[in-house]
């Protein structure tokens, strides 16, 4: 099969475009005839090999976590999936070696849900990681509810986007931080923006929020999670993916894991029209390098999907 691959950390300089043997299913595994697999930045980390001290890597590695594509066979142990059937997938292993970037990937069933009907290959291979993110998040480490005022850091970005349309859904009422040039996309998802600032941030979110905010969701780390901390209302709950510490400021760290039950959930929501993903641009799977340049750049507002034919 066709693949992408890397056999040394580094940049998009490493990944090499080639022949890579089909992968063996195990008996509780799914072969997925991949048709789209989306663009993280989580991808470029393990490629770096920033990841290295909790991700074994098994050399030549394909990268990529997100898919979206179609069952070809199925493991001998399987009765959730057959043949034929359209899924997307957070195919995310205990080690680095079978990504999704190649034209067939073996899925765990634990990491797949059907893929929603309201979505093309392309967008629902933007869902899996950012959606589970933040649905986890929201629901487990900031106990999210109706009424509650959110504040999304990064809110135009994949994760804060999704972060957005799955509060509002929960009935928050959502404060989106974003740059200048996401400040629109905010609003559009229908938060209320602000505008990142290091002299006048807090005072914006103030402004809004007088009486405190009851959870923030925080995706950059850094100064701002220590300004958010502070924004807090009596009881307020704090979350980072972004920054380990988070936990001395009386918050929670959290990493996102497989969950059926839950990309099933994100798919019910897509086709509730609650939630929906915008693609920003497409690379064929011979210019995944291209693909993760065009992610590290930034600015798209939207996913980098490579494409598989």
């Amino acid at each position: 099969m066709k693949a992408i691959s890397y056999s040394r950390y580094g940049g998009p300089e490493v990944l090499e475009y080639g022949e890579r043997p089909e992968p063996k299913i195990g008996p509780d595994a799914v072969l997925v005839e991949v048709r789209a697999a989306s663009v993280n930045p989580v991808d470029r980390k393990c490629q770096e090999g920033a990841l290295d001290g909790m991700l074994e890597a098994v050399f030549p590695v394909v990268p990529g976590w997100d898919v979206s594509g179609v069952v070809v066979r199925p493991g001998v142990s399987v009765t959730e999936f057959a043949e034929g059937d359209e899924v997307m997938g957070y195919v995310r292993e205990d080690f680095l070696s079978r990504g999704t970037f190649a034209e067939y990937v073996a899925a765990p069933v634990r990491t797949l849900a059907r893929k929603p009907r309201s979505l093309g290959f392309e967008e629902a291979a933007g869902l899996p990681l950012t959606g589970l993110t933040a649905y986890q998040v929201l629901h487990r480490a900031l106990e999210a509810r109706a009424g509650d005022t959110v504040l999304v850091h990064a809110a135009a970005g994949g994760v804060g986007s999704m972060a957005v349309q799955i509060a509002r859904h929960l009935g928050c009422r959502v404060l989106g931080a974003a740059r200048d040039g996401g400040l629109e996309r905010v609003e559009e998802l229908g938060a209320e923006p602000v505008r990142y600032d290091e002299d006048t941030f807090a005072d914006r979110v103030r402004a809004l929020a007088p009486d405190g905010l009851d959870a923030v969701f925080d995706t950059l780390g850094g100064p701002y999670l220590k300004r958010s901390a502070e924004l807090l209302a009596p009881g307020g709950r704090l979350a980072s993916i972004a920054d380990a510490g988070v936990t001395a400021l009386g918050g929670r760290y959290y990493w996102v894991r497989p969950d059926a039950a839950d990309l099933e959930a994100l798919a019910g929501l897509a086709d509730e029209g609650a939630i929906g993903v915008r693609v920003a641009k497409t690379f064929p799977l011979e210019r995944a390098a291209d693909a993760q340049r065009a992610n590290a750049e930034g600015g798209l507002n939207g996913k980098v999907v490579v494409t598989v034919p």
